[in-house]
């Protein structure tokens, strides 16, 4: 396993272990996790010179053989659910038959796939590997979606795309042979959180919409690593994280930060950013009936993780949740920027989590 943590697929530097703190600090605002707040100017620059090093490293990750699938086609999807109006693409990855498919009417599943990088940097195109598995192992149809990034898009931008991708899906299902009864999220890292609140921002538009939605059925989110509860500081994550030396570095998280939970007064127990903040209510109903839960031992989004995923699987909430925590590995592991192998153990629960949501799709 690689013992180097990175984002998606760019080395990071180690830091320093930290004493654990005795009293925990509930964060509030924005204000309370970027004290002082950087210009967005500045966020800016930042962030080009992060996804110019973020490219660097994935092109490495996918030279290692066998090479990931290149998408077969991209839809550009208005935004409908944003304040900000604009539009965002998705990246189709499409299995074998598809084209025949067109022809006879034949439908397949769909995963809706949300890439990481802290809502600040990253692409639709950077979980090809994952996508592999979908293809082969579902014969479903992955649809990676480059939702629109921080700073440039903060919070809730990237909800109301995620969201907005989902409904996409379901409107236009027949021209683009996908079954609307068979669809399920998917997402890692900052992509994990958004596989679990654009379901429960769709939910919630589709309590408040006037607009005829087709019949449908989101069966199941898999979710890797997610950040799940914005009340939580870094530091008191790094502190009770089992390798502090081993997580993502203060400089990093801090763009991240900065850059998506905007204005300073955004409430960060708000569900579409904290769904761990969210009532047993609004997770029954917005949460789809199973759950793929992925989190890393030496990851400090480990302890908020497990926690989410126990408490869907109790009551009131009741949800089917296969939960695993992987050993000995730091956040991100499974993008190791490495040219001649994938990182150790990937495939192997790739294979795993769309054997998962095979059978989900075959009930």
């Amino acid at each position: 396993m690689s013992k180097i943590p990175t984002v998606d697929g760019i080395p990071v530097s180690l830091i320093p272990a930290s004493e654990p703190s005795k009293e925990r600090k509930t964060l509030e605002t924005a204000k309370d996790a970027i004290d002082p707040t950087p210009s967005r100017f500045s966020l800016r620059l930042s962030a080009s010179w992060w996804r110019s090093l973020q490219y660097v490293g994935l092109s490495l990750h996918f030279l290692a053989p066998p090479r990931p699938p290149n998408p077969s086609f991209t839809k550009t999807i208005p935004s409908t659910l944003s304040k900000t109006k604009g539009e965002f693409t998705a990246q189709f990855y499409t299995p074998k038959g598809y084209e025949e498919a067109k022809k006879s009417g034949k439908t397949f599943p769909a995963v809706v796939n949300f890439h990481g990088g802290g809502f600040t940097i990253g692409n639709a195109t950077d979980d090809a590997r994952f996508a592999r598995f979908v293809l082969e192992t579902c014969n479903a149809v992955f649809v990676s979606v480059d939702y629109r990034l921080a700073p440039e898009y903060p919070f809730p931008a990237a909800v109301d795309d995620a969201a907005d991708s989902i409904l996409y899906l379901i409107r236009s299902a027949k021209e683009l042979c996908i079954d609307p009864h068979k669809l399920a999220t998917c997402g890692f890292s900052a992509g994990a959180n958004l596989a679990i609140t654009s379901t429960l921002r769709l939910t919630d538009h589709l309590k408040t919409t006037i607009a005829p939605v087709p019949p449908h059925k989101v069966r199941a989110v898999a979710t890797w690593y997610p950040i799940t509860d914005y009340t939580l500081s870094r530091a008191e994550r790094r502190e009770t994280s089992v390798r502090p030396d081993q997580t993502l570095p203060d400089n990093i998280t801090s763009l991240f930060d900065a850059s998506y939970l905007y204005p300073p007064e955004l409430r960060l127990s708000h569900p579409w950013l904290s769904p761990s903040k969210a009532s047993d209510e609004q997770l029954a109903e917005g949460i789809p009936p199973h759950v793929i839960f992925y989190t890393c031992e030496w990851d400090m989004l480990l302890r908020e993780g497990e926690e989410l995923a126990k408490r869907l699987g109790r009551a009131p909430i009741g949800k089917d949740v296969r939960y695993k925590m992987i050993p000995e590995v730091p956040h991100g592991w499974d993008k190791s920027p490495d040219p001649l192998k994938p990182a150790a153990g990937a495939e192997e629960l790739y294979r795993e989590c769309c054997e998962t949501l095979k059978g989900i799709f075959e009930e």
